[in-house]
């Protein structure tokens, strides 16, 4: 059967005016600043004028990905859809794409099928130029640094202790690691230096947990940039560049408004990656989005061992945000990936595989269940190649654990293929069981809280570190960080370090690489694996077959589903 592209399937449909959205919203037009036809932002003046909040959050995660993903984004839209459709009033709060996987593997990162934000050619290129705000802030404190040390280096900054790095919205692994400052004693001081990706950035956190321009601000400043020879912190705030920078930002931090193929209202606002930073839309967002409507759907990168981990542990840590209930998104090809079978053979029927790795998927909802305490529902994301028999078995061993399993046909069908799973959603959001509690409390010590996740989340059995870590972890206590919250990067693919350790492994060992300090953001990255801050370009990049015509029509942002 052919299928039309996600771009075709957007391209064919008629958007309906911003102002119709921003109204359908409940959003004033006095606060309403249009970015053409069918995009705006939304004055954070909005925050300070609304009633309290007021709608029921529900967030959605998934098992581990295969590396394809399994439709969580898609999901997540067509459950907004669906809750529409069955006459709620609803938006759905989600993060911006990043160029680096549009034009890297992903192609692009809007939803798919009939379950789609737009205009998505705009939501995935340059949008309303968030992700250049965030590169200009990052890259003109990086600039200040090189000139401090230029003009005299009063503040004695250690050139070898530098941990602030410039940034590029883009996959380019060549400049990871670079040298630069070199040419002569006019071009500055030679140095070792490197890029991360904008997403990769703090400033990216720092944007997504700022609820005010005076928060943004006074978190800027709090950002380490490196060390003084006798190993003191140096930050933003001692080069006096919180203002400058909080001035490009600015506007950045007004959420975005756009709209579903649906009309659905949609604030897609900010980007931090999941397996680096802590992999959520901004705060902004989500708080006005629960002050216009009675339900906000929104998202938490990769699977619920990262994303939802970090949304719960970090985000709504520090925003007094919690969940009403939790969608895990599942698919029949996923579960038989993470049991052994091959990926040529993922379309063909395959119970001996379901049964080996559906533990991935059970383990992800005995953490939101038992360690977090919050309602769930396992979504399954159909494919046409999934079975009966393999979807009754995924239904029988959810309803063991007491969850119910609904199935999704939102990518063929968009919000109507989502209407029973809003119907279970809401069931669970009026029923009120969620008795929420982290996973972690702030009094526990760095190595503590890190534990806490690798056992309780990971299902792992010990952590080890290297020197280098202990050591780091030892300063970043004596500097007073001891209660931060801890921000996991490792693998997506894998509830461990290591991505071929598939299903739900047990008594495995974590390793701590090293840890880096993000003050401003106000959480301790933790690095374990071979997790990288600047990825790079696969062998055929999607970049490929991106292509634009004599009319200004652009072309494969997205593959065909097969």
């Amino acid at each position: 059967m052919a299928y039309l592209s996600d771009i075709e399937i957007a391209q064919q449909c008629v958007p309906e005016p911003i102002t119709t959205i921003a109204k359908r919203a409940h959003i004033d037009p006095e606060f309403l600043e249009p970015y053409g036809t069918y995009k705006a932002k939304v004055d954070l003046k909005y925050l300070k004028k609304s009633k309290p909040e007021r709608g029921k959050l529900i967030l959605v995660t998934a098992t581990n990905p295969t590396p394809s993903g399994e439709g969580k984004t898609t999901n997540t839209i067509g459950l907004a859809d669906g809750l529409r459709r069955i006459g709620k009033d609803v938006m759905v709060a989600m993060r911006e794409p990043s160029l680096g996987p549009v034009f890297g593997v992903k192609g692009g990162a809007a939803g798919g099928g009939y379950a789609q934000v737009i205009p998505m050619e705009d939501i995935n290129l340059h949008f309303t130029g968030d992700f250049h705000a965030i590169g200009a802030a990052n890259n003109l404190l990086a600039a200040m640094i090189d000139n401090h040390i230029h003009q005299g280096n009063k503040l004695g900054i250690d050139v070898r202790k530098i941990t602030w790095k410039r940034c590029v919205d883009m996959n380019d692994r060549q400049l990871r690691s670079i040298v630069d400052g070199l040419g002569g004693k006019g071009d500055g001081v030679p140095r070792e230096d490197g890029f991360d990706i904008t997403v990769a950035s703090e400033i990216m956190a720092v944007l997504c947990l700022a609820d005010s321009i005076l928060d943004l601000k006074n978190r800027l400043a709090r950002i380490i940039i490196g060390y003084t020879y006798d190993d003191r912190p140096v930050t933003a705030g001692d080069l006096h560049a919180q203002g400058a920078m909080c001035a490009l930002l600015k506007d950045a931090l007004k959420p975005n408004l756009v709209q579903t193929l649906e009309g659905t209202p949609a604030f897609v606002h900010g980007g931090p990656f999941a397996n680096i930073a802590h992999g959520c839309n901004s705060v902004v967002a989500s708080k006005m989005a629960l002050r216009l409507c009675d339900y906000v759907v929104t998202e938490a990168g990769f699977g619920a061992d990262l994303g939802a981990e970090k949304f719960l542990d970090i985000k709504c840590r520090m925003s007094g945000l919690i969940p009403d209930a939790v969608v895990i998104v599942a698919t029949v090809r996923a579960l038989k990936y993470h049991g052994g079978a091959e990926k040529s053979k993922l379309a063909e029927e395959d119970l001996v595989a379901l049964e080996k790795g559906i533990p991935n998927l059970l383990r992800h909802v005995s953490n939101i269940r038992d360690v977090y305490r919050l309602p769930c529902v396992v979504a399954v994301n159909r494919f046409p190649t999934d079975t009966d028999r393999e979807v009754d078995y995924i239904i029988s061993r959810c309803r063991e654990l007491g969850v119910n399993t609904i199935l999704s046909t939102c990518w063929a069908d968009g919000g109507r293929g989502s209407e029973e799973l809003a119907r279970e959603v809401v069931r669970l959001c009026e029923e009120g069981n969620s008795n929420f509690r982290f996973a972690y409390e702030d009094d526990l010590s760095i190595k503590e809280k890190i534990e806490a996740v690798v056992k309780k989340i990971y299902g792992g059995a010990e952590v080890q570190y290297y020197l280098q870590a202990s050591r780091e972890i030892e300063k970043l206590e004596k500097l007073g960080f001891r209660n931060c919250p801890v921000c996991m990067a490792k693998t997506q693919y894998s509830f461990s370090d290591d991505p071929k350790k598939l299903g739900a492994p047990e008594g495995f060992t974590v390793t701590v690489k090293d840890v880096r300090m993000s003050a401003g953001a106000g959480f301790v990255v933790v690095l374990t694996g071979d997790i990288m801050t600047m990825p790079g370009l696969p062998r055929i990049p999607a970049a490929e077959n991106i292509d634009v015509d004599v009319n200004g029509r652009i072309t494969g942002l997205f593959r065909k589903r097969i």
